[in-house]
């Protein structure tokens, strides 16, 4: 078991521990992880629009409206929930068609493309797929290719994991660090990790990153020997699989919700406190294209955003020369917010190596940055420093 002073719910954005003692929040947990939550949550809805359309019906006027509408709503509702339950909670349903690779889609239409899954078919990946799947991950945890020192795991697991809202996924990458802390290394995760579900999507593979909405305790009995409590920590897991087209109708809700993105103007800057929008239209930002709407779209735990971009530029023969773009998180998250920053830097990086744009990552000393007086937050994780075009 994951020890209790690494558990999601101590070092991030978390309910109290009052609220965590409480029936209702109890009966919630045991819903969620029983996978009954996402069916009750439209049943529920559907009882709210019968009961109005009882009202209706007993106060007698403006029937259409009071009674034969709601009514329609929380009937069709509850067939909705009804039919989600028969076909994902029991698995009653149809083959599905294997999705098509992605290989005559452009970087950056992939990325765009790439969207996270939330109910998977019950099939198996092919032995190919896996194959090339676990190629990528040994490519991108290499020493060798990570910003820090601190080594990094992705340990393939096949099992119904205990995770919330996902319905169907039976395999997973589960992302593993050392257990000491390390910021740096949880960027790495991010990274590291995001590349991998780039070159699924690649592959036409589904994926959907899950961070508080996994069960450790499952986690880590799926994992056996493969984790150490006394030096692993989970960090977060990874949903792989064939994306269905059945998806429960909160899900489907809930995923409308979480494509909105925040503006570019509120996510790149052109100042170290992240105050001063920066002209991602006009030179010299202008060249890096669709690098800012890549990680504008990149995933981050319940859709927060957290992660902010500040360009740093110097003027050389008369013209102003981006130098590097420092990478900020915007909360005291010491899990999440990282990794955050990694799935940033991996679309950054990806974005601007089709480009032909050349750089490396590199963690800058606060004197090497000349940012001044330095506010807690935003918090300063890393920097992309442009090289010299060859």
């Amino acid at each position: 078991m994951t020890k209790p002073e690494q558990l999601p719910r101590d070092h991030d954005s978390y309910p109290t521990a009052r609220s965590r003692r409480s029936r209702l929040w109890r009966l919630k947990i045991r819903l969620q992880f029983t996978g009954w939550l996402q069916y009750l949550i439209a049943v529920n809805v559907a009882i709210v629009f019968l009961v109005v359309s009882a009202v209706g019906w007993l106060i007698g006027i403006w029937q259409p409206l009071l009674f034969w509408l709601p009514l329609a709503i929380g009937l069709l509702l509850l067939a909705a929930a009804i039919f989600d339950v028969i076909t994902l909670k029991w698995g009653l349903r149809p083959t599905e068609s294997m999705p098509e690779r992605k290989d005559d889609l452009d970087t950056f239409d992939l990325m765009r493309s790439r969207r996270s899954c939330h109910s998977f078919q019950r099939r198996d990946l092919t032995e190919a797929d896996r194959a090339e799947l676990m190629r990528a991950v040994e490519e991108y945890t290499r020493r060798d290719r990570l910003i820090g020192t601190g080594p990094i795991r992705l340990e393939y697991v096949a099992a119904p994991l205990t995770i919330w809202p996902g319905v169907g996924a039976h395999e997973f990458l589960v992302a593993i660090a050392p257990y000491s802390y390390d910021r740096l290394v949880l960027v790495d995760v991010g990274r590291s990790l995001q590349k991998v579900v780039l070159q699924a999507t690649r592959m036409g593979v589904s994926t959907c990153w899950i961070g508080p909405g996994a069960d450790q305790s499952s986690v880590v009995e799926h994992l056996g020997s493969r984790f150490d409590p006394e030096k692993d920590h989970v960090v977060c897991v990874c949903a792989v699989g064939y994306r269905s087209r059945l998806e429960p109708l909160f899900v489907r809700a809930m995923e409308r919700i979480s494509r909105r993105r925040l503006p570019l103007e509120s996510l790149f800057f052109s100042d170290p406190h992240c105050e001063v929008p920066l002209a991602v239209d006009k030179p010299p930002f202008s060249s890096f294209g669709r690098c800012f709407e890549v990680c504008q779209w990149s995933p981050s735990s319940y859709n927060a955003q957290t992660t902010r971009c500040a360009a740093v530029t110097e003027l050389v023969g008369g013209e102003q020369k981006v130098v590097r773009f420092d990478f900020y998180a915007t909360t005291a998250s010491r899990f999440y917010a990282p990794v955050a920053v990694g799935i940033w830097c991996a679309n950054w990086e990806t974005g601007c190596d089709a480009l032909a744009i050349p750089g490396h990552f590199a963690v800058l000393p606060e004197d090497a940055r000349s940012t001044g007086d330095v506010p807690e937050l935003p918090r300063y994780d890393v920097s992309w420093i442009a090289d010299p075009k060859k």
